[in-house]
């Protein structure tokens, strides 16, 4: 059956990558552990904010292999406890940023496997996503480190992956005049109100 329109999916069924693959309607979703989730569209204030990021992430890239991409951009996550992502795969993500270093991991239909580094912006369709169980979606994966960021309240939420425990540790929240550093991406630092600012 050709799906051509978002309301023919049924949302208590589990799908996965290859059926990602055969969908020809025009909205953007996530599959997240088989369910399908819409994303909402992002406004002004989030594309101000994801391109500052990201072009001050591409510049601190310019001698390095990572790479970093904006949504929309596919990320396969392997089905656990395996560590390769196939077209069974039953989750497929789409954050607003991310860093791949490993090229291994890259081809023509996105990244597969985990980024080393996931940007979210919250908006107010989706906090509940990113907060919880996007959280625990990159946490389980691997993600070596995961930002999410609060237009609304001028703060960014640092996680970094303890890779002995599989478990993120939390920074404190970044607020205004605090400065953005990574453990991934060496010597990167970025001014928070940069961030948040619609003059870079």
């Amino acid at each position: 059956m050709v799906i051509t329109e978002i309301s023919q999916l049924d949302q208590d069924a589990n799908y996965t990558y290859a059926d990602y693959l055969l969908w020809q309607f025009e909205e953007r979703v996530e599959i997240i552990r088989g369910k399908v989730l819409e994303i909402s569209a992002s406004g002004t204030r989030h594309q101000e904010i994801s391109i500052n990021l990201a072009s001050c992430i591409k510049w601190h890239l310019q001698k390095s292999p990572c790479r970093v991409f904006s949504a929309p951009f596919d990320v396969r996550l392997p089905l656990l406890p395996q560590k390769i992502a196939t077209e069974k795969t039953n989750t497929v993500v789409q954050p607003d940023i991310c860093v791949v270093c490993d090229r291994n991991k890259l081809d023509e239909r996105g990244c597969i496997g985990a980024p080393e580094l996931v940007i979210e912006i919250l908006s107010p369709g989706n906090s509940k996503r990113e907060m919880k169980d996007k959280y625990d979606l990159y946490e389980s994966a691997g993600v070596l480190e995961y930002w999410v960021v609060d237009p609304e309240h001028f703060v960014v939420w640092p996680f970094v992956l303890d890779i002995e425990k599989q478990q993120f540790v939390a920074g404190k929240p970044l607020t205004s005049d605090d400065v953005l550093r990574s453990s991934v991406l060496e010597g990167f630092s970025m001014d928070i109100n940069r961030i948040f600012t619609n003059e870079l």
